[in-house]
């Protein structure tokens, strides 16, 4: 694939990442569908689309996929449309992306990568920047939401880990979207007696699995071919800035003083991880 081609499936798939943001929190906002029956579409149809494509390209369903990663997967999915029951579409995507990246330089340093001063220093700084979000006061995002949110970033970090070097990433992650979406329908059972599906949020939990998931996860793994591990990792942190763009133009959602610091200090932070790694790598 030529270069313009690959940023062009990049930027698409960075669009369909923050759409998800959006539909979920356009969906719980206006009450139309609940938290557990969102997750639970949102993980079918995006399950429907992935085996879809995969058949397509293949001609076979996909037999990928384990039940640690489903799991994984699962937990991302259902703390990510819980959470936003409480948290604005910003400061959700803010800190799941803040807490992916985390969990993936954390799982490294354990693994025993060693960082530079640079690293250090931004690693230091993405953590002040979070727990400065955090901290109580009138502007601060109410802490269920927010613990929510963090743990749905953490159990995508895992996902993340978890695939790679697993061969066909859209196969894997079609077996493990049909895993998840059986752990999604367990849920939704247990609290059925809560659940309420309006014909405007189903349409929302589709389009955000169908589209902004199955589709926008394919055309990923597809730029990711033309992509190194930098970039593709420092092209992963506009998501928060893109959701945080769409919320102000079809939500109507301000962004505070508070907000907008601690997104550069998180997101710089994070950056300058990556391209100190970037810059420390044999060549």
């Amino acid at each position: 694939m030529s270069m313009l081609r690959v940023l062009l499936l990049a930027a698409l798939a960075m669009l369909a990442f923050a759409g998800n943001s959006l539909l979920c929190r356009l969906a719980l906002k206006s009450s139309s569908i609940d938290a557990a029956s969102f997750t639970s579409v949102r993980l079918l149809s995006g399950a429907v689309v992935l085996a879809l494509i995969v058949r397509l390209r293949s001609g076979a369903f996909s037999q990928s996929g384990d039940w640690p990663s489903a799991w994984a997967l699962f937990v991302y999915a259902a703390g990510f449309s819980a959470a936003y029951l409480q948290l604005n579409t910003a400061t959700g995507a803010l800190l799941l992306f803040g807490a992916v990246q985390l969990t993936m330089i954390a799982v490294g340093l354990w693994r025993g990568e060693r960082l530079q001063a640079l690293q250090w220093t931004g690693l230091a700084g993405a953590c002040v920047g979070l727990v400065e979000m955090l901290l109580p006061g009138l502007a601060s995002p109410p802490w269920r939401g927010s613990l929510l949110m963090v743990c749905a970033g953490v159990a995508w970090g895992v996902y993340s880990l978890r695939g790679r070097g697993k061969g066909d990433a859209t196969a894997v992650t079609a077996g493990n979207f049909w895993r998840a979406a059986l752990l999604a329908l367990l849920l939704s059972l247990v609290t059925l007696g809560s659940a309420h599906v309006e014909p405007i949020g189903l349409l929302y939990a589709v389009a955000s699995g169908a589209l902004a998931s199955g589709l926008g996860y394919s055309i990923w793994y597809t730029a990711l071919r033309g992509l190194s591990p930098t970039t593709a990792a420092s092209i992963q942190l506009t998501v928060p800035a893109l959701a945080a763009l769409g919320a102000v133009a079809f939500l109507g959602e301000p962004v505070t003083l508070r907000l907008s610091v601690t997104s550069v200090v998180i997101l710089g932070g994070v950056a300058l991880v990556i391209w100190g790694k970037a810059r420390s790598a044999p060549r």
